[in-house]
């Protein structure tokens, strides 16, 4: 995929068109007028451990943004585990033959010009993220270029080991890397962590532990006001 990758590029004019022909009238015009007050937030759960503490933290999160306006923000969790990323792309390098790139369609829901929200979650590898989350965000390196996600309000999520097991500076980390992209990073709020949500494994009663529901519902609520701020991304 060319760094030139943008918004544009998957839903294009002709699509456009397409659903101009379709949508006649003033029914077409409402219609399409509605579509555009909608707002997609896109949870990204950067573990190997597929349906594990990061994906379910990440899903109360989405639950919590879509809770801040029902009717206009949709939401979808991209659950990476098993998925090949490919991050030799990143630097240059063609897919090995027989290989498959699974960064493709993952590519194709965050150029969506709804996208207004984006949440990277990761556990904690020695205070720093996994390196399914590094593989992903450098395969983000496609959208730099034109900046295509300038504006768009971005969230992180770190499970950790321990209650303070570096999950602090692995969000600031992932954050770092939002910034490059023009990203309106936010964190959890002013209840919790201040930076992100901070998770902690192996809590009693897991994700739904009060404390990491707590974490999550308030990145996810963040997230979700912020993006309802902003609007549709340019």
């Amino acid at each position: 995929m060319s760094d030139s990758v943008t918004r544009r590029r998957f839903i294009g004019a002709a699509g456009a068109a397409a659903g101009g022909m379709l949508l006649g009238g003033a029914e077409g015009q409402a219609q399409a007028a509605e579509a555009r007050k909608k707002l997609k937030i896109i949870a990204v759960s950067c573990s190997r451990r597929a349906g594990a503490t990061t994906a379910g933290g990440l899903k109360i999160a989405l639950e919590a943004a879509k809770a801040v306006a029902p009717e206009r923000i949709e939401i979808e969790l991209i659950d990476l585990a098993g998925k090949q990323l490919q991050a030799q792309v990143a630097a240059g390098l063609e897919v090995p033959p027989g290989q498959t790139d699974d960064f493709l369609p993952i590519a194709e829901k965050l150029a969506d010009p709804q996208v207004a929200g984006l949440i990277i979650g990761t556990p904690v590898y020695y205070s720093s993220m996994s390196s399914v989350c590094k593989d992903f965000i450098e395969r983000l390196g496609v959208f730099h270029k034109e900046c295509t996600l300038s504006n768009v309000v971005g969230g992180v999520l770190a499970v950790g080991a321990a209650r303070n097991g570096g999950q602090e500076v692995t969000i600031m980390s992932v954050q770092a890397t939002l910034h490059a992209h023009e990203m309106v990073v936010v964190g959890a709020g002013r209840k919790t962590t201040r930076f992100g949500a901070c998770l902690w494994a192996n809590a009693e009663g897991g994700v739904e532990e009060q404390t990491n529901r707590a974490a999550a519902e308030d990145l996810g609520r963040r997230v979700g006001e912020v993006a309802l701020a902003i609007g549709k991304p340019a």
